[in-house]
């Protein structure tokens, strides 16, 4: 029988990469629900449309098809959007818009109907707290500012994306600080989420110490 994972921490903690792999290991789907975030402020920019206004930036989501492919790659509309969706200036105005009641509603209500018959593997910020409360394996990731601005720059280089390291770092910074003291949906530990510090960690010894939190018939 096949269940709910949620995966929740801060931007750059490695929860996407973790759940990706976590998730062709187990046969399970992956759906990376920040990045369903990030699509809704790309779209936003490519219509033109004011990021102050929630009513506008939420009424955008009727008109969007988010899926993903099994290479982890996104489309929006059937155009592939891995890259652009990843850029500084996408990832700001995420936090921006994440924010709005209006559109957390709409894509948390995509995310759960999508969850409705387990299997699913979720990474984001709230996951563990609104959107999947009753997972059965819960984890909440950290990594220190330095770890996660490595991470980030040297997957902007690989992808062959405009990069500077400070402003990096510094977006992070600013983007834990949006994340966590924003009045919907915080991001914060679940009370029964096991944390992981990845700071020092392999993308395998995360997914090993993950998978030590299943069932031993899974």
């Amino acid at each position: 029988m096949k269940f709910n994972i949620a995966i929740d921490g801060p931007s750059a903690a490695g929860k996407s990469t973790i759940a990706k792999k976590l998730a062709k290991e187990l046969g399970y789907a992956h759906l990376d629900t920040g990045a369903m975030y990030r699509c809704v402020a790309y779209f936003s920019k490519l219509k033109d449309v004011s990021f102050d206004d929630e009513e506008k930036v939420a009424s955008l989501i009727d008109a969007m098809q988010i899926h993903f492919d099994a290479q982890g790659n996104v489309y929006l509309n059937d155009e592939n959007v891995s890259n652009e969706i990843r850029k500084n200036e996408i990832s700001m105005l995420t936090s921006k818009i994440s924010a709005y009641p209006a559109v957390r509603e709409k894509l948390v209500a995509m995310q759960q109907k999508m969850a409705e018959h387990k299997g699913y593997i979720m990474d984001g910020r709230d996951i563990g707290t609104v959107v999947l409360p009753n997972a059965e394996i819960k984890v909440y990731m950290v990594a220190s500012v330095k770890a996660r601005a490595d991470r980030r720059y040297k997957e902007y280089v690989e992808k062959q994306i405009e990069a500077d390291y400070d402003t990096i770092y510094k977006d992070i910074e600013q983007r834990d600080y949006q994340d966590m003291n924003r009045k919907t949906s915080p991001l914060k530990k679940a009370d029964d989420a096991v944390e992981i510090d990845t700071s020092d960690m392999s993308i395998e010894e995360v997914v090993n110490t993950i998978r030590r939190l299943l069932p031993a018939e899974v």
